[in-house]
């Protein structure tokens, strides 16, 4: 039996702890000996019984600007340093160590482990700031997984290898028909954060009539006026009655009921997950033309818009909400992808593998 640490900068759960948390599970169920570095939260309270937790503070600025956000990255240097020394405490030698967030690199780089960890990316690095981390981190890195080549074309760029391994999702039967004089919903499912394109599905909707719009999930602390300026654009007079919030949900029933998922990201990211598993229950997918979400809407799967383009995305809407044959061919084509190449009960055992290797 051999024993791994995973490691995470947040308590949060959005899409990247979704997939921590399948690949602690498979290594449990493997025999592994699990410990997992993370701030208390969601994803420490959903932990299976024979994981151990060891706590750590949240490694983030937290949305902050100006000055205060100088302070919080002093702030962030000194949980660096804490984390790398809880780390280092909790490791034993043979112990897999797999980081699992961008934010908490230098933490692994501060607690020197022999031999290095493994980072599975969730980000493509794309700022400054990013580089830097990636930068400063990389000589504690000994094995480097993407889950979408856009993701790997940065790191490339700084000197970092990096294997492919996609995301998976779980495969399950194909949703039901739509009735098709029922009033169209589209939907946006993940973290209320602004750089997930909100504000343009809103703008984007409101050229469109006669469509719901649904938009699941909650904001981080820092965002939550960003989402109460939501609340308030979507009871203006063009949206009124619309736009619903749903807070967390049980995501593929949810999606099941959707015409379109809208992945409207402005900023690139390797995924997204909830993208794939439209795709896998044949619902149609309307996203951004870069990153990941590009990547595995490639050849027609769906439909893709330039970011921060409202009118090219109600146009889009459009479309598919109108055109039965179009969206059915969507949704044909994206299931086709997801058995292909994101089945779960393949990728994630992939996916550890590489980690472990």
């Amino acid at each position: 039996m051999s024993s791994i640490m995973f490691v995470n900068r947040s308590g949060w759960m959005s899409g990247a702890e979704l997939v921590l948390k399948k690949l602690i599970v498979l290594a449990v169920s493997g025999g592994h000996r699990v410990t997992v570095v993370c701030p208390p939260g969601r994803l420490a309270d959903q932990l299976p019984a024979e994981v151990v937790h060891v706590p750590i503070k949240e490694l983030d600025l937290s949305g902050q600007s100006g000055i205060a956000r100088v302070a919080a990255l002093f702030t962030l240097m000194s949980r660096w340093l804490h984390a790398g020394r809880v780390i280092r405490r909790a490791w034993t030698p043979g112990t897999v160590v797999i980081v699992n967030s961008l934010n908490a690199l230098p933490a692994i780089r501060a607690a020197r482990i022999p031999g290095g960890a493994s980072w599975l990316v969730h980000d493509i690095v794309a700022d400054a700031q990013q580089q830097m981390v990636v930068r400063v981190s990389r000589a504690a890195l000994r094995r480097v997984v993407v889950v979408s080549p856009p993701a790997a074309v940065p790191l490339n760029e700084l000197g970092v290898e990096s294997v492919l391994v996609p995301l998976g999702v779980e495969i399950v039967d194909q949703r039901a028909d739509l009735d098709a004089g029922a009033t169209p919903i589209v939907g946006m499912m993940g973290v209320i954060t602004p750089w997930k394109g909100h504000r343009v599905l809103l703008e984007a909707l409101a050229r469109v009539p006669n469509v719901h719009c649904e938009i699941a999930g909650a904001p981080h602390v820092a965002d939550e006026g960003y989402a109460a300026e939501l609340r308030r654009r979507a009871a203006q007079p063009d949206l009124d009655g619309r736009v619903s919030f749903l807070g967390f949900v049980d995501p593929l029933p949810t999606l099941s009921r959707w015409t379109a998922l809208i992945s409207a990201g402005t900023s690139p990211e390797p995924g997204p997950t909830v993208a794939l598993e439209a795709m896998g229950l044949g619902v149609p997918v309307i996203g951004t033309n870069h990153g990941g979400c590009a990547w595995a809407l490639r050849d027609d799967v769906g439909v893709v818009v330039p970011p921060g383009d409202a009118a090219a995305l109600a146009e889009a809407i459009t479309r598919v909400v109108s055109d039965a044959d179009l969206a059915a061919q969507m949704g044909k084509k994206g299931r086709e992808r997801a058995l292909t190449d994101h089945d779960a009960r393949a990728v994630y055992p992939a996916m550890l593998a590489a980690l472990l290797n």
